[in-house]
């Protein structure tokens, strides 16, 4: 089983760009899907961007579709979230998680998450 490690958080104005990373250990990344997900302060975790095994397959939240891209390295097992025209509604806490199967937007479907980086985007 993987292991996931976020980075690439931090603080950043409106309008601006941050690209996230999500690296994983273990074997077989190439196996597993990824989510990214993403909580405010005093919301829930909702969905973000997932992205298949092989990057074959990408879905988005309708609020990021056109301003994020999700990809992924597996040589590196390195899955990312780059992030556009970042606007305040956008400041949360990212998580990556990782599921075998398909990528899904359904967090209940993820067993392995990382601890989170957070976004901050100032006005």
């Amino acid at each position: 089983q993987v292991q996931l490690v976020e980075s690439g958080g931090g603080v950043v104005q409106a309008g601006g760009s941050l690209r996230l990373s999500c690296t994983a250990s273990g074997r077989a990344f190439g196996d597993y899907s990824v989510g990214w997900f993403r909580q405010g302060l005093g919301q829930e975790r909702e969905f973000v961007a997932a992205i298949s095994g092989n990057g074959g397959f990408v879905r988005y939240a309708k609020s990021v579709k056109l301003r994020f891209t999700i990809s992924r390295e597996n040589a590196w097992n390195t899955a990312h979230l780059e992030m556009r025209d970042l606007n305040v509604a956008d400041t949360a806490r990212y998580y990556c998680a990782a599921r075998t199967g398909p990528e899904s937007d359904l967090q209940d479907h993820y067993r392995i998450w990382g601890q989170g980086t957070p976004v901050t985007v100032s006005s």
